[in-house]
């Protein structure tokens, strides 16, 4: 079987998300060429910081196109936190497009009494849409979150979790073999664990 190949384009937290999936018996590499990708079983996009930021990393060393190839050739992809949403066509923090993999688009949580931004801590999910890369999840299921930013999916059938923050948000989304995880799954003890999991278990 193929190894999980996660994308290491400088702005992603390697060693945890590593780490949690060799706890779940997953073959894990670390790749940051387009050959790689392309030879990949599954792929992981990982991302911490600022939109433009991740794009012009991810541009700069070609790997939008292999991305997106394997995204149209059935390879499952998960993105996580920044990840997920460099899958969907844009933020708002930012100018450049995204990977436009997933119809939806980041946007910045509104200002609410009472509520910092960004988004951080545990929180709640609620199913949405079935998917096998939530099967797994217990009701009352907690995730660990930080960000300010949050997607909206153009597809109400795309979003598979949901979490409320002020406002009602997608917390993990798909479209047929593309995944994004808006939490960290790798900071999310026995919750996240059942998430990765579910993807490492997946056919490819």
């Amino acid at each position: 079987m193929k190894p999980i190949v996660i994308i290491d384009y400088g702005m992603g937290n390697i060693g945890s998300l590593r780490n949690m999936f060799r706890r779940v018996g997953a073959d894990i590499s670390v790749a940051a060429d387009a050959g790689s990708i392309e030879r990949a079983g599954k792929l992981l996009l990982p991302g911490v910081g600022a939109f433009d930021a991740a794009m012009e990393c991810i541009n700069n060393l070609d790997l939008a196109d292999a991305i997106r190839g394997r995204a149209d050739a059935g390879v499952p992809i998960l993105g996580i936190c920044l990840g997920m949403q460099l899958l969907t066509d844009g933020s708002e923090e930012g100018n450049l497009p995204g990977l436009g993999i997933i119809p939806a688009r980041a946007h910045r949580f509104p200002r609410i009494a009472g509520l910092k931004v960004p988004h951080m801590g545990w929180n709640v999910v609620q199913k949405s849409t079935p998917s096998e890369l939530t099967a797994q999840l217990d009701p009352g299921s907690r995730f660990y979150f930080v960000h300010s930013y949050h997607v909206q999916v153009n597809d109400p059938r795309h979003s598979i979790l949901t979490a409320e923050y002020g406002v009602r948000f997608d917390a993990a989304i798909q479209k047929e073999n593309v995944f994004g995880a808006q939490f960290h799954p790798e900071k999310s003890h026995k919750y996240g664990m059942a998430l990765l999991r579910s993807f490492a278990q997946m056919p490819c």
